[in-house]
C-alpha cells in the first residue's frame, strides 16, 4: 500500500516534466504541426488526426521503456 503514493507522485512530476518540455519545446519540434498531421476542414466541421506526431511519440515512449526495463 505504501507503494500507490509514491507511484502517483512519479506518474505526476513525469506528467509536468512531459507539459514543460511540450509547452517550451514546441519551438523547436512542432508536435501536431508535423508533415503527415492532417487536417480536414469542411464547413463548420474540422477533423483533425495527427498521425506523424502519434507515431513520434510512440517511438520515443517504446525506447524510453525498453531502456527502462533493462535497467
Amino acid at each position: 500500500m505504501m507503494d500507490v503514493p509514491r507511484l502517483l507522485i512519479t506518474g505526476g512530476i513525469i506528467l509536468i516534466v512531459i507539459g514543460v518540455i511540450w509547452h517550451f519545446g514546441g519551438r523547436f519540434l512542432p508536435l501536431g504541426k508535423l508533415p503527415g498531421d492532417f487536417l480536414f476542414s469542411r464547413g463548420n466541421t474540422t477533423i483533425y488526426f495527427p498521425l506523424m506526431t502519434s507515431i513520434i511519440i510512440s517511438i520515443i515512449l517504446s525506447l524510453a521503456l525498453y531502456l527502462y526495463s533493462q535497467r
